[in-house]
């Protein structure tokens, strides 16, 4: 691991690339605008933090030439929109972080594009509603929409099995589908505070996600 967090620097510093087997590269914290070519060299990376830089330019021929990476951290920069042919080189991308990049989901099917996905985060993005695409990510593991304006969660939410953590905390819902229910036993974590939560009741929420999710898996109707 390479930590070069921090520096207050512009630029990418040498020693990122100068020695080939870094696995993580930790440049959040910078002042940083692009990346150099030379960040191709580091074949063995498979974690890239670029979290808090200046970054308005998806780095997309650096970030496709590196054949090892899965992980990818861009929140807090002032990216401009990602377009689907941007990202397809990305395939094999298991962790991406957009949270804090409003204008970077112009196109909400983009995320479509990254099928091996099993944590994606996406705060402070002032997203209305759930994007396009989400729900083709079937390996999804951790989901992070909180701090959005999102006010309505979709039936369709059913569909993530692999589910382990949802946070929609801190946004404008009122009502849970019943069909969250659904995603009982594999849900561990449902973080929805900060939300004006009208359909359930205080003393239900307080027990925590399992009692959350046996109270809605409830209201289905049966069959």
């Amino acid at each position: 691991e390479l930590n070069l967090s921090g520096l207050g620097v512009p630029n990418v510093p040498p020693a990122a690339w100068e020695t080939s087997d870094v696995v993580k590269l930790d440049l959040s914290k910078n002042l940083i605008e692009d990346l150099p070519n030379e960040l191709s060299l580091c074949s063995s990376l498979q974690a890239l933090i670029l979290s808090n830089n200046k970054i308005k330019k998806w780095p997309g021929m650096v970030v496709s030439s590196l054949p090892s990476l899965t992980s990818l951290k861009l929140d807090n920069n002032p990216l401009a929109a990602i377009s689907s042919t941007d990202v397809e080189s990305l395939s094999k991308l298991e962790v991406l972080d957009l949270s804090g990049n409003a204008s970077s989901l112009t196109e909400p099917s983009v995320i479509s594009s990254l099928p091996q996905l099993h944590e994606l985060y996406l705060r402070r993005m002032k997203l209305q509603g759930f994007p396009i695409g989400l729900f083709q990510l079937k390996h999804l593991r951790i989901l992070s929409l909180s701090q959005n304006h999102l006010t309505t969660i979709p039936e369709g939410i059913k569909d993530f099995s692999a589910l382990v953590e949802l946070d929609l905390s801190d946004n404008n819902i009122t009502a849970l589908p019943a069909e969250l229910g659904l995603l009982e036993p594999s849900l561990q974590v449902l973080k929805l505070d900060g939300n004006p939560l009208r359909s359930i009741r205080r003393t239900v929420l307080e027990r925590g996600t399992k009692a959350v999710l046996s109270y809605l898996k409830e209201k289905l109707p049966s069959n």
